[in-house]
């Protein structure tokens, strides 16, 4: 059995892909203990595991980013991804990597298990092997990995079939590279104070460059094919199908046996503090519609949403693996364990987003053929109509959603981390022996 470290930047989305992994983990006999913010305590003790808590500058409240940095929320996609990335994720990198190095010190750990954008662990691997633990990335957002098949991670372009698709791809990486500058200088100085040293290459957008072994908690027909995949990636599938909820039902959950589509339509548990983006707009459109439209406020009272018509019902959270069989479609902004619910059960999808990752989320939703990318954050409520009513009618839309679901189905999951353990623990000596 071996000594785990989990970590987990501290936002709902994030602790909800990575504690099944170290509750899996601890049943299976290891020691593990989880690294987060104070907040998640409760939750990841209720697990039956051993909490630490981030240092203060490290733990910041991304379930409430745009009160906690107003600033973000009136900028544009791509100035709100520089953002994101250089002050949520790149800044509490040196507190991140003193928490791991206090929990070494306390009781010495084979194995750092961390999100990919936990970014101290990226910072840490650039440390000799020898005198560090193996750090096993989980990747809980699309794959970011340097390639000549695609354009560069971020910009939400998906490969190009064209002769010039590699010219393509190159000049955006010249123009990627000036975009996100700021961002990459902000990771050396980051990487310099932790380590003493300058990255010699480094990017935030190859995350198998970051870690000993990358876990993609997808399939391969949600995700681009590249012809340089590195060969410490594993697709493993998500972690939505690993246990079944606790969250109780509405009242009016026996509406969903009713005889009508049932659309379900949600803007996650961070980007929900205004409904007017995807979600009242989507219950407007199907207002006249004959479907039953079920919305979830991600934790936010749902009375923000005002009068409901006679075909909406609506819930702060609601249990996925009881609600996704019964739905007929998903109109989402683009969280990516909620797409894997969707794709999961050959639900076909409505996406409509633009913050953080969910320029590439939804991308791939169009790439893919499971659904229909609306390529804004707040489309009009005739774009959502219409697109409902094209996934509802057309059957392409639901097959390709089958069609990856059953990829699903047969993935590892859970046997894929232990099996990732196994091959990080045999491949040097342990730490924890050696010490």
């Amino acid at each position: 059995m071996a000594s785990i470290l989990v970590c987990a930047t501290p936002a709902h989305g994030h602790i909800a892909a990575v504690l099944p992994v170290a509750r899996h983990l601890h049943g299976a006999g290891h020691d593990v203990r989880f690294l987060t913010g104070r907040r998640y305590a409760d939750r990841v003790r209720a697990a039956g595991i051993e909490f630490l808590p981030l240092p203060e500058e490290a733990d910041l409240d991304l379930d409430d980013v745009d009160e906690a940095f107003p600033e973000r929320a009136a900028l544009k996609p791509i100035p709100q991804l520089r953002f994101s990335l250089t002050e949520l994720f790149i800044r509490p990198a040196l507190a991140q990597v003193r928490a791991i190095e206090a929990a070494h010190a306390e009781r010495p750990v084979d194995v750092v298990v961390t999100e990919m954008m936990f970014i101290g662990a990226a910072a840490l691997v650039r440390r000799p092997r020898a005198e560090r633990p193996a750090v096993l990335t989980l990747g809980i957002a699309p794959l970011a990995a340097r390639d000549p098949d695609v354009a560069p991670y971020g910009l939400g372009i998906p490969p190009s079939r064209a002769p010039f698709g590699r010219l393509r791809n190159r000049v955006l990486g010249a123009v990627a590279g000036r975009i996100f500058a700021p961002v990459t200088r902000a990771a050396v100085d980051a990487f310099r104070a932790i380590n003493g040293s300058t990255p010699e290459r480094f990017s935030i957008f190859d995350v198998p460059g970051n870690t000993d072994l990358l876990l993609q908690f997808t399939v391969p027909g949600f995700e681009y094919p590249r012809s340089t995949l590195a060969d410490n990636v594993r697709f493993i599938g998500p972690m939505s199908r690993t246990a079944a909820s606790d969250q109780p039902v509405p009242d009016w959950w026996g509406d969903l046996d009713g005889g009508r589509p049932v659309v379900h339509v949600t803007q996650g548990t961070i980007s929900n503090r205004d409904f007017s983006h995807l979600v009242r707009p989507t219950i407007d459109a199907l207002a006249d519609e004959d479907v039953l439209v079920v919305a979830t406020g991600g934790g936010q009272p749902v009375d923000a949403l005002g009068p409901l018509p006679a075909n909406a019902r609506a819930a702060a959270y609601l249990p996925y693996d009881r609600l996704f069989p019964r739905l007929s479609a998903f109109v989402t902004n683009g969280g990516y364990q909620g797409l894997h619910f969707a794709l999961e059960h050959g639900v076909p999808v409505v996406a409509a987003g633009t913050g953080e990752d969910k320029l590439e989320t939804t991308a791939r939703v169009g790439w893919s053929g499971a659904g229909i990318n609306l390529r804004t954050a707040r489309p009009k409520p005739e774009a959502i109509r219409d697109a409902v009513r094209a996934v509802l009618v057309r059957p392409s839309y639901r097959e390709a959603s089958a069609r990856i679901g059953a990829e699903i189905a047969a993935s590892a999951g859970l046997t894929g981390v232990d099996r990732a353990i196994a091959h990080l623990l045999g491949a040097t000596a342990r730490p924890s022996e050696a010490a």
